[in-house]
């Protein structure tokens, strides 16, 4: 891995989505708690569930620090902005994903969140790809997540994206999902189609 490059180099980027919705995909800044913590607070409850597989009601300040704070040249955290409806509105987070390299740094495990009224929209794919460039970038080996089993809409968009999914050691009800990253680039990410 190169040393000189960190995953908070991240350069934003203006995506539109199916239907022509437009996001900015960006790295998160430590700035970004407030709006962090009302996108995770306006997640349904089963969404919350979904990401971290226990209930919990809203980001503890330790959860939140380390959710800003990403370790550079390790983790990548990126967010996803809508466009604002007027210039001086607060900022409107609507996805986040991030992976986490492990301490040698060949292998990353990541997570994403979509809020409800932005999923079909091709979102969480576009999200994905970003994280799978930039951990190939930076010279990782693999990626790997853990997905309810009964999560099929994320299990799918694995698959569309070339992870394997096989059994976790976490028990029947998690799977857990495989992307050899030295594998060909171009087979692994498709278009920008995805179910979001």
């Amino acid at each position: 891995m190169n040393a000189e490059s960190t995953a908070a180099d991240f350069t934003p980027i203006a995506v539109t989505l199916r239907g022509g919705r437009r996001v900015t995909l960006r790295s998160i800044r430590p700035d970004d708690g407030a709006a962090l913590q009302a996108a995770f607070r306006g997640l349904s409850m089963e969404s919350r569930y979904t990401r971290f597989m226990s209930a919990v009601n809203e980001l503890s300040p330790s959860m939140l620090k380390h959710a800003v704070h990403p370790v550079a040249g390790r983790d990548l955290a990126l967010v996803a902005l809508a466009e604002p409806a007027v210039a001086d509105e607060d900022v409107n987070i609507v996805g986040g994903a991030r992976y986490g390299a492990d301490a040698a740094r060949q292998t990353c495990e990541f997570a994403i969140t979509v809020s409800e009224d932005w999923r079909g929209t091709g979102l969480a794919s576009r999200l994905m790809q970003e994280l799978i460039r930039s951990a190939r970038a930076q010279g990782l080996t693999g990626m790997e997540g853990f997905i309810l089993a009964g999560n099929t809409p994320m299990r799918n968009l694995a698959k569309r994206l070339g992870f394997a999914v096989t059994a976790s050691s976490e028990g029947p009800g998690v799977v857990r999902v495989w992307l050899d990253l030295q594998a060909d680039p171009a087979g692994a990410l498709p278009g920008h189609e995805g179910a979001g």
